[in-house]
C-alpha cells in the first residue's frame, strides 16, 4: 500500500531486504524499538515505521523538498 501510493505521488524509492541485508535490518531495529518492522522509510537521520505515503510526502516537502 505504501509503495503504491508513494509511486502515484512519483516519490522514488530505494528498498532493501532487511533478511538478507544485515545493516538495513539494523537501521530498521533501530527505529522500530528494537522490531523488524516494515515497511520502514529512512529519509536522512528521520525514520518513520509503517507511514502512510502522505506523511512520507509531507516530511519530504517541509525537509527535503529537493527529493520531490
Amino acid at each position: 500500500m505504501l509503495r503504491r501510493g508513494l509511486e502515484k505521488r512519483g516519490i522514488a524509492t530505494i528498498e532493501h531486504d532487511i533478511w538478507s541485508d544485515s545493516d538495513a535490518a539494523e537501521i530498521v531495529r533501530s527505529f522500530a524499538r528494537g522490531n523488524e518492522t516494515v515497511p520502514t522509510v529512512v529519509i536522512g537521520d528521520v525514520g518513520f515505521v509503517n507511514p502512510t505515503a502522505s506523511a512520507v510526502e509531507q516530511h519530504l516537502k517541509n525537509h527535503a523538498p529537493h527529493l520531490l
